[in-house]
C-alpha cells in the first residue's frame, strides 16, 4: 500500500522560505512520477510541482522561479523547496503520485505566511 507522510510546514514571515519534504514507502519509488499540490482555504487544490522519474520538472506559472521540486530516491523522498514566501502561499501542501488509474496523497502539511 502506497503512503506518502509530508513535513516541514510551519508559519513564517513574508519572504521567508521553506523545505517541505515527503517519504513514500510501499512504492518503487524511483520509477514514480511525484508532485505537489496545495489547498488554500475556500479554494480548490491546484497542482504547483511535478517530476518525473528521470528528474523532469515542470511548475503552475505562478510559483516559476521561487519553488523548487526535487528527489532523492536513496530516501524515497521528494522535496518542494519554497523561497521567497508571500502570505498567498498560505494552504495545506500535499505531495502525490498515481499509480494504475488511482492517485495516492498524504495528509499534507500546513504553510501559514505572515505579512
Amino acid at each position: 500500500q502506497v503512503q506518502l507522510v509530508e513535513s516541514g510546514g510551519g508559519l513564517v514571515q513574508a519572504g521567508g522560505s521553506l523545505r517541505l519534504s515527503c517519504v513514500a514507502s510501499g512504492t518503487i519509488f524511483r520509477f514514480d512520477r511525484m508532485a505537489w499540490s496545495r489547498q488554500a482555504p475556500g479554494k480548490q487544490r491546484e497542482l504547483v510541482a511535478g517530476i518525473t522519474s528521470d528528474g523532469s520538472t515542470n511548475y503552475e506559472d505562478s510559483v516559476k522561479g521561487r519553488f523548487t521540486i526535487s528527489r532523492d530516491n536513496a530516501k524515497n523522498t521528494v522535496y518542494l523547496q519554497i523561497d521567497s514566501l508571500k502570505p498567498e502561499d498560505t494552504a495545506v501542501y500535499y505531495c502525490s503520485t498515481r499509480k494504475r488509474g488511482f492517485t495516492y496523497w498524504g495528509r499534507g502539511t500546513q504553510v501559514t505566511v505572515s505579512s
